[in-house]
């Protein structure tokens, strides 16, 4: 995989036309498809109630309905040239979830009221892989949101599958920039007097996650020299990797906890490029390893990875964004599954 250097142009950005137009057809479009998998998801949960499908359990702190909101951010310090049009502002159309004062049956309300007063909840940043959107992830973020979690995930605009001209991933090198933006972005919203964000997040309690090329963002925004965001608390890499070629993976203290995981029989991204950066990031850090686990279906709807993905991850955040007790035995207990998981750390 060639990627580009990073380079961000200067200079006016003309009129935005026809991509103004396409990144509002994709916030309906995010809305509809979001709202599809939360529906599908919701029915499977239902279904599966009581079985053996990984459902997760509750925890035992309180469970939240999940609203929904879509926000569009631009990052006018940085340009992105769409296929047959000028550069123009970088921007990050987020689909965001946060607690919501409704029953936790109900998922992704659009506008929903906070819960406001249970909070303030930690900010869990979510990267998707390339050639698709966080919409396919829905049902993980969703348990996240539920378990207390304020959860962003961007659309990157030129990696989406839905990117104009198609998508290219060359542009991986600039997404641990967009993530570190995006944090900026959710503490202003917090900042705010007014709005669903205001006073809803705590900004000592970040995370960074995603999946794929999302997980070499995450890793390359937590622990990457020449990204690193020191606000980042922790880390969930899923089944990520370095990004090729542009070097300083030198974990610079103070380096946050890591969650690693990798299906064993990904194909896309070899398990050997997890163990890699796994050896030498410090600890503590932990590895989640899948028996014979593809590379996308564990995060999506594959049964039971997925339920196993669900309770570990929520476990490791609930251990170093909120520091519960019991959330590391918690975490051995959903990691170590007899012929499907194993969690080492």
């Amino acid at each position: 995989m060639q990627l580009a250097t990073r380079s961000y142009p200067t200079g006016s950005p003309g009129m935005m036309g026809s991509v103004q137009r396409s990144l509002a057809v994709l916030v309906v479009a995010v809305l509809l498809l979001s709202a599809a998998v939360a529906t599908a998801g919701a029915e499977g949960a239902s279904s599966n109630a009581g079985g053996g499908s990984g459902v997760r359990a509750p925890s035992g702190g309180q469970r939240f309905g999940v609203g929904e909101i879509v926000v569009a951010y631009a990052d006018h310090s940085r340009w992105v040239t769409f296929l047959g049009h000028r550069p123009v502002p970088r921007q990050l159309v987020t689909v965001i979830r946060y607690p919501a004062a409704i029953d936790s049956s109900r998922m992704d309300v659009l506008a929903a009221p906070p819960a406001r007063s249970a909070g303030p909840f930690p900010l869990v940043v979510f990267a998707e892989g390339y050639d698709i959107t966080p919409a396919p992830y829905a049902r993980l973020l969703q348990t996240w949101t539920q378990d207390g979690y304020v959860v962003a995930a961007p659309i990157f605009p030129l990696s989406n599958a839905d990117a104009p001209g198609g998508p290219d991933e060359s542009d991986l090198v600039n997404q641990p920039t967009d993530m570190s933006f995006v944090i900026t972005q959710m503490l202003r919203g917090d900042a705010r007097r007014r709005g669903i964000l205001s006073h809803l997040l705590n900004p000592h309690a970040v995370a960074v996650t995603g999946q794929s090329d999302g997980g070499s963002t995450g890793l390359a925004a937590a622990y990457d020299e020449h990204y690193v965001d020191h606000r980042i608390d922790a880390a969930m890499i899923l089944s990520g990797a370095m990004i090729p070629g542009i070097g300083g993976y030198t974990f610079p203290p103070p380096s946050p906890p890591l969650l690693a995981v990798q299906g064993t029989g990904d194909t896309v991204n070899a398990p050997a490029s997890t163990y890699h950066y796994f050896a030498l990031a410090p600890e503590p850090k932990f590895l989640l390893s899948l028996f014979g686990a593809p590379h996308l279906g564990p995060y999506t709807d594959e049964q039971p990875q997925l339920g196993i993905v669900e309770r570990t991850t929520t476990a490791f955040l609930d251990r170093y964004l909120k520091h519960e007790t019991g959330a590391l035995l918690r975490m051995q207990r959903a990691g170590n599954v007899s012929n499907l998981a194993s969690l080492r750390g």
